[in-house]
């Protein structure tokens, strides 16, 4: 690749594919990374003609424990240098917490979160030496609030990875890296329908939905200048302000009503 490129995780639908589509438009070429291969790929065609820029298409499967090291090594290898990154793959388990096998907690944890962070711990010191770089944590509103049934280990994924991204941002605060937590709410996606959950949020008043293209536009401008966090929506920073205020018994209640 001949100019910076940026790395997007779950770049096959949704605000990876938005994110995907924006980095083209600015001029970066891409590393898109997902499991679904043809999606990947007609995805690097259309951005290549249409933008004039390279894509390199690396399917992984990040709950392999070792998905990152390999696509590192390749690109470290083939002397691809990452400006961009965006850690957007991610997905929701339906049930309780008690209602999942622990090896399906497990692989959610590892794509959720140790993935992220290995790959920003993997990619961030090339950054720092050049004395840029761009890093984006696909977060949401849910890491501010306690989770009900089916959302339990989801927002305290998130709730970490916010704090993770806020650690972070200190430590390379001088070195030219800006580190962005996204937090959006209600977005339309394939999120909700992989977890089931598509038939009761669309009762939802449409005022709460977002666009994804939205989304990855805030972010990306966010992060460009410096703002640890990105909260699309009036009306999701103004509850994220609200939520800050209440005393957390008083936010459990809320959330579960008792």
């Amino acid at each position: 690749m001949s100019r910076a490129a940026a790395l997007v995780t779950g770049a096959s639908s949704g605000i990876g594919l938005s994110f995907a589509r924006q980095l083209a438009q600015l001029g970066y070429d891409l590393v898109l990374v997902a499991r679904r291969v043809d999606r990947l790929e007609k995805l690097a065609l259309q951005l290549e003609q249409d933008h004039q820029i390279q894509c390199r298409v690396e399917p992984r499967d990040l709950s392999d424990p070792d998905a990152i090291k390999d696509l590192v090594t390749v690109l470290d290898r083939d002397g691809v240098e990452i400006e961009v990154l965006v850690n957007n793959a991610g997905y929701g388990l339906a049930g309780s917490f008690l209602s999942q096998p622990w090896p399906r907690h497990e692989q959610f944890i590892r794509v959720m979160l140790t993935a992220v962070c290995e790959l920003t711990y993997r990619l961030l010191p090339a950054m720092k030496k050049r004395g840029k770089g761009r890093i984006i944590q696909v977060s949401s509103v849910a890491g501010f609030l306690p989770g009900t049934a089916g959302h339990t280990l989801y927002g305290a994924v998130k709730a970490a990875l916010n704090l993770f991204t806020e650690c972070l941002s200190l430590e390379c605060k001088g070195s030219g890296v800006h580190v962005t937590s996204l937090c959006p709410g209600f977005t339309h996606t394939e999120f909700h329908d992989v977890n089931g959950t598509r038939e009761l949020l669309s009762r939802m008043p449409g005022f709460l939905w977002l666009k994804p293209d939205r989304v990855a536009r805030e972010a990306l401008h966010c992060c460009e200048r410096g703002k640890v966090y990105c909260v699309p929506g009036v009306v999701y920073r103004a509850l994220i302000f609200i939520l800050g205020l209440m005393p957390a018994a008083l936010r459990r209640w809320l959330v579960a009503g008792q």
